[in-house]
């Protein structure tokens, strides 16, 4: 279809309203919140398509059973809930001995506890400090990942134990949602003397709260003074302003602080699995991306935004079954069964997997670690470190749209709306912008569940097609709509150039009816029912001679109409070209009969005429359709010779088939007739109908009979064509009380010779036509 053109008014508005829908994603306004709403549904959605997710992504998980099991000894010794830290190397020493690759804590180990802590007895009879142990453990077994954040790093003891350091610090968006993780964090590490200065309680200072600046470093204290330390270019300071002298041969001078990059716990565990670099990762923040590279020619890339944030691919939910999963004191019993020389069999197989170790528990203590996420309102938040860990071992991040292309979706989108919303009915345009809108939605979910792309939905829905629709219709309702639904009344009569001259004039459309002398005319192709019923009849007789499948026999069918179909078309074009180019008016198809009348509702002063013409202008025009179907005969015939040859079946004749006219002129009563609230056809009838029908059926093939009227109508505007018509018998058609005069118009162009329509029957063909 062919788009109109669209008037200047609705294109200005169109565009205004677009341009300010991009405005609106240019400056940012406010809809982050409603699309994140539509993300988080993508991410519920997408865990019904079960996403291929890493098999070695293990949780040994914390929960109140675990506190009991512990306070009642179940699991060879008992503390209360603040656990020495030898409990964690218990856990460390079993997970080694089932084959762990890693063990990263998500438990944050800020201090050191020397106090409080009962000492471990050692095989030797030693005994090692509870804090000790722990570190010696993680020292042993060099696998294990520490939790850190900016706030609580854990202490050196810990920290130069473990294989690495993991940021578990987690920064949930408006509303409360944890969606994304920072890729990183700079962690600032202060000279002994600063952290010294921040521990004594009579200055009142935090480290957190120190400002760098230009040959100085700035330390507020509470009490609302500060304390200004000169430092040089690079950040060094002088000892002696914390009267601390240097030792002999140390330079005078120390950095007062040096910075370290701590990764994201799950991004620091698959990077160990995968031997991935992250010292010489490429952090590329202004253009949105980290490389990181390995061994192997290993490489991932991941998207992050300006402050190197990503959103996590929540594939993997704890309760998904391919997660493997274990209370931490069925560990500790099996570590205590161990110590004692007892051999059990692990209920898990934890060998080579990468294991989180973090709370599950419910609510009402310390150990409680939830919070909502996309996947749920209530959601265990140490599951981000193996969503992390996942998406970077299965090279699958969240992507999302920029702005370049959320800027080319709202054309897109709102162009199509005002197509959509200009080009048609307001009822059908509500309904395809409905359309385009649920097609739009679609595509967004299916885009991220396929690729994990996130496309925008609230702007382009709410602005580039909700409001671009609302306006151009309010638009249309104020402005147009008065004289769209005249045209619209109008032109859904159309029948012919004619008739909607007419109807356009008039103020009102009604059912009625005026008295018009018009000139009709019937044509019916000779030989079509013989033709079908043949045709209906080989082909019913190659299904049961071959006995063909159901479903081939319906093909078969189908073929067959499709022949039907395209025969009668050729034949009727020949007569519908013929009086659409004498200006004749259609008016209906009677199955293989057409229906032309000329004389309304404009007045045609040589009505008869040009129905005539038509008339001779069909049979000519069928007499070399025929001529060429025979040629195409002649052709097929030596053809099926060579295939009989071959062994093949030959291909049927080709139908030719006659016309048979009848044109009669007379008054009628023209009009529209119908539904006043409906369809409505602008049609003629009468007496004079009823004759030029009848005319028709007596024809026979290849041969016009016209009425007297349309002859004597012949004389006045045509003598010569006139003198050539032949006056058969008076016949009294069916219906008609006293008979008529009839004459036969001849058609033939001079010297051409008569076809013989009595050979033009279609006959039965054999069982070997059938064959074809």
């Amino acid at each position: 279809m062919k788009l109109k053109r669209l008037q200047q008014t609705p294109a200005l508005i169109a565009v205004a309203v677009l341009g300010l829908v991009c405005l609106a994603r240019v400056l940012h306004l406010d809809f982050e919140t409603y699309e994140r709403i539509t993300y988080d549904q993508r991410v519920r959605v997408a865990q019904h398509f079960h996403p291929v997710v890493a098999t070695n992504l293990g949780f040994v998980f914390i929960n109140e059973d675990t506190v009991r099991a512990v306070m009642n000894r179940e699991v060879g010794f008992h503390f209360g809930l603040y656990w020495p830290r030898q409990v964690y190397g218990r856990l460390v020493q079993e997970l080694a001995a089932h084959g762990v690759e890693l063990v990263a804590f998500d438990v944050l180990l800020g201090e050191l506890r020397d106090d409080l802590h009962a000492p471990v007895a050692m095989a030797n009879g030693d005994y090692l400090d509870s804090d000790v142990y722990f570190a010696q453990t993680m020292r042993q077994s060099g696998r294990v990942l520490l939790a850190s954040t900016a706030d609580l790093p854990p202490p050196d003891l810990f920290a130069t134990n473990a294989l690495a350091l993991g940021d578990i610090s987690t920064e949930k968006d408006p509303g409360g949602v944890l969606r994304r993780a920072r890729a990183f964090r700079v962690y600032r590490r202060w000279h002994p003397a600063f952290r010294q200065v921040e521990a004594d309680p009579d200055y009142g200072i935090d480290l957190r709260r120190a400002r760098v600046e230009p040959g100085q470093i700035v330390l507020p204290r509470s009490i609302g003074e500060v304390v200004r330390i000169p430092v040089d270019a690079e950040n060094n300071f002088d000892l002696a302003d914390f009267g601390m002298p240097p030792k002999k041969g140390a330079p005078p001078k120390a950095k007062a602080f040096t910075e370290e990059r701590i990764w994201h716990m799950g991004v620091s565990l698959a990077a160990r699995h995968l031997q991935l670099d992250l010292d010489s990762a490429e952090v590329d923040l202004p253009h949105g991306r980290i490389t990181m590279r390995g061994t192997g020619g290993i490489t991932r890339v991941f998207p992050v935004d300006e402050d190197g944030f990503f959103y996590i691919d929540w594939a993997l939910p704890p309760e998904d079954a391919r997660l493997t999963k274990e209370p931490m004191h069925s560990l500790l019993w099996q570590n205590f069964q161990r110590l004692q020389g007892t051999n059990v069999p692990p209920p898990v197989d934890w060998r080579d997997k990468l294991v989180i170790v973090g709370s599950s528990a419910q609510v009402g203590n310390e150990l409680t670690d939830r919070g909502a996420t996309p996947l749920a309102s209530d959601t265990i938040l140490v599951s981000k470190h193996w969503n992390v860990a996942n998406s970077i071992i299965v090279n699958r991040f969240v992507r999302r749209a920029s702005t370049a292309v959320e800027l080319l979706i709202l054309v897109v989108i709102g162009a199509a709306t005002a197509v959509l919303t200009l080009q048609r009915r307001p009822l059908t345009a509500s309904l395809s912008v409905i359309a385009l809108g649920a097609a739009y939605w679609f595509a967004a979910f299916l885009i991220y569940i396929r690729f994990r792309y996130w496309i925008p939905l609230v702007l382009p829905t709410l602005g580039a097609l909700l409001m671009q629709h609302v306006c151009l219709v309010a638009y249309r309702v104020l402005f147009e709509q008065k004289e769209r639904q005249r045209v619209k009344s109008v032109f859904s009569k159309i029948v012919a150039p004619e008739v909607m001259n007419e109807l356009l004039s008039a103020e009102r459309l009604s059912l009625g009816g005026a008295r018009r002398e018009v000139t009709v005319l019937f044509a019916d192709v000779r030989g079509f029912t013989e033709f079908t019923d043949t045709t209906q009849e080989r082909v019913a007789e190659y299904v049961r001679t071959r006995q063909v499948p159901r479903e081939t026999a319906e093909a078969c069918f189908d073929d067959f109409a499709r022949e039907t179909l395209g025969t009668v078309n050729a034949y009727l074009a020949c007569v519908i070209d013929a009086a659409v180019k004498e200006k004749g008016i259609f008016d209906k198809l009677i199955g293989d009969c057409v229906m032309f009348f000329w004389g309304a509702p404009i007045a045609h002063p040589h009505q008869a005429l040009a129905a005539v013409r038509a008339a001779i202008a069909a049979q000519r025009a069928i007499l070399q359709l025929n001529q060429q179907r025979a040629g195409e005969n002649e052709r097929r015939e030596i053809e099926n010779r060579a295939r009989e040859s071959a062994g093949l079946p030959p291909k049927p004749p080709l139908p030719t088939l006659a016309l048979g006219t009848g044109i009669n002129t007379g008054m009628v009563t023209a009009g529209l007739m119908g539904s006043d609230t409906q369809s409505m056809n602008y049609t003629v009838f009468g007496r004079e109908v009823n004759l030029a029908s009848r005319l028709e059926g007596i024809s026979g093939r290849g041969r016009i009979f016209i009425s007297e009227t349309t002859h004597a109508h012949l004389v006045r505007d045509d003598a010569t064509l006139a003198a050539t018509c032949i006056e058969r018998e008076p016949t009294t058609p069916k219906g008609f009380n006293k008979p008529v005069r009839i004459f036969e118009v001849p058609w033939l162009p001079p010297g051409e010779t008569p076809p013989d329509f009595q050979t033009m029957t279609f006959t039965k063909p054999k069982v070997s036509d059938a064959k074809s």
